[in-house]
């Protein structure tokens, strides 16, 4: 489960953008909005989503609202739009509930008749979970604010009663660990471009958390990464968001909640966080994408298990690297490319967190990488890592 936190720990309680705190004195309805800022989202009937960040279309761009712009639904109204929360309707299961496919309309995002309008994403949180309650909370609290291409768009909310649940933009294409991993004949391999693409837009969402109000993600993974129509990424599964004041301390000190694989080992020995911890979980990604392997499997020989320990090895020269590349996607790439992309996962996968670069400087690499075709020059490969955490 994703989560972000701000650069200091505070309880989502104390939030000072009117958070939801406490029960509301009436039951959520259908035709309000929670405070007054606004956003825009329109998308086609199949699915495509075409939501835009407050500053505009550039991916570059976002914000951190003053307040949150959110639809109130009542628990009718969602029991309609999913047609009474069916099972066919069910889009995934996760550690805190269930997410289903409903249907609102694309201008005023009321309820609609299944399978007319727009589809959103509802996710249904498990009533008698109190972690399942403040993630619920911090995502209306927290991601409600945020505006951002490469983050997933959080449109409305429901409390009513025992029930808790969140309104989402529909991502149609899934997860990226569905596209790396599932091997299902109705999904094609992700091609070396589309890769590219998958990466650098999640770079830049994460880019956006850690250079706003120095946000930390702790659980970027594979299948918190979502993918709309046309294969560009969104961070999705914000999970316990805490929005901090920039400066202070250097880390955030939690309860181990990561995923194995993934974490960082700073988060795993200490339990202290780094805005580089996420780059270290995002090192992980790269490597999943360059080797089309999981980050953990028991199903492999003991040596190869934990994906990190087996490949970091083979990353610094061509021909160990030509070795672990996916062979789904050989010769679709420039082995030049491959290396930089190697050089860079190095960096991300340092052991010290100082020694790893800063989120914008991964995107302006993957952007090089970009940029390198089959027949292309190799450019040098450098930056200078951070002397600070």
């Amino acid at each position: 489960m994703g989560n972000c936190f701000g650069w200091k720990s505070t309880d989502p309680s104390t939030s000072n953008s009117n958070p939801i705190t406490t029960r509301p004195s009436t039951p959520g309805t259908s035709n309000g909005y929670a405070n007054d800022v606004g956003f825009s989202g329109t998308s086609s009937s199949a699915g495509q989503s075409q939501f835009s960040a407050a500053t505009g279309d550039d991916a570059n761009s976002g914000e951190i609202l003053t307040t949150h712009n959110l639809k109130v639904y009542s628990f009718a109204d969602l029991k309609n739009a999913t047609q009474n929360f069916k099972s066919n309707s069910v889009l995934g299961i996760g550690g805190f509930g269930i997410v289903f496919k409903g249907w609102v309309d694309e201008k005023t995002l009321e309820p609609t008749k299944f399978g007319t309008g727009m589809i959103v994403a509802i996710k249904k949180l498990k009533s008698e979970s109190v972690q399942g309650f403040r993630e619920w909370q911090s995502e209306v609290n927290f991601l409600g604010r945020l505006s951002h291409p490469n983050l997933v768009k959080l449109l409305g909310y429901c409390w009513e009663d025992e029930e808790l649940l969140l309104v989402y933009e529909f991502m149609p294409k899934g997860s990226l660990e569905n596209h790396l991993f599932r091997r299902n004949s109705s999904i094609e391999p992700l091609s070396w471009d589309l890769r590219l693409k998958i990466a650098i837009s999640a770079a830049r969402g994460l880019a956006f958390l850690h250079s706003s109000e120095k946000i930390i993600y702790r659980d970027f993974k594979a299948s918190n990464i979502l993918i709309d129509g046309n294969y560009n990424a969104k961070i999705s599964d914000f999970g316990l968001a805490k929005l901090g004041p920039s400066g202070g301390n250097s880390h955030v000190t939690t309860r181990i909640m990561g995923t194995q694989g993934y974490a960082a080992p700073e988060y795993i020995a200490t339990g202290h966080l780094y805005v580089k911890s996420d780059v270290y979980g995002f090192g992980v990604v790269l490597l999943e994408m360059l080797t089309g392997l999981r980050a953990l499997d028991n199903k492999r020989p003991a040596e190869k298990q934990n994906l990190v320990d087996w490949a970091k090895p083979q990353l610094s020269t061509k021909r160990k690297l030509k070795q672990i590349m996916d062979a789904r996607i050989e010769g679709q790439y420039s082995l030049k490319a491959a290396l930089l992309a190697a050089q860079l996962t190095l960096k991300c996968l340092a052991h010290v967190p100082r020694n790893r670069p800063h989120m914008r400087e991964v995107v302006e690499v993957l952007e090089r990488v970009n940029a390198m075709k089959i027949k292309s020059e190799e450019p040098r490969f450098s930056f200078t890592p951070s002397s600070s955490h």
